[in-house]
């Protein structure tokens, strides 16, 4: 579908399994988990994809940033259970990239 529009670009789609394509290669990212169903939790993944295209090309920035949202909120998930909020995604960001050292 990405490829059909024709536009260049890299488009990462969120859902239950995140759809990364630059309409060459595509890549699904399975981490999270329902309790991301709250709102606020799609401007996270922007602002980490944001962050890392400062440093990355756009479809590894993307492909990245997917996986570090999900293994960020999966981390909130096995520290306190359901009732996320967006922001508590944000705690978590930096230990996902760097480990327990950040």
């Amino acid at each position: 579908m990405a490829k059909k529009a024709g536009l260049p670009g890299t488009v990462l789609l969120k859902g239950p399994i995140d759809i990364i394509t630059d309409g060459q290669q595509i890549r699904f990212n399975r981490t999270g988990n329902p309790a991301m169903t709250v709102g606020g939790t799609g401007d996270v993944l922007a602002g980490i994809a944001g962050a890392l295209l400062c440093q990355l090309p756009a479809f590894e920035a993307a492909c990245l940033a997917a996986y570090v949202n999900g293994r960020a909120g999966e981390a909130v998930v096995e520290e306190r259970g359901g009732g996320m909020l967006a922001s508590d995604l944000v705690d978590k960001i930096p230990t996902v990239l760097f480990g327990n050292g950040a």
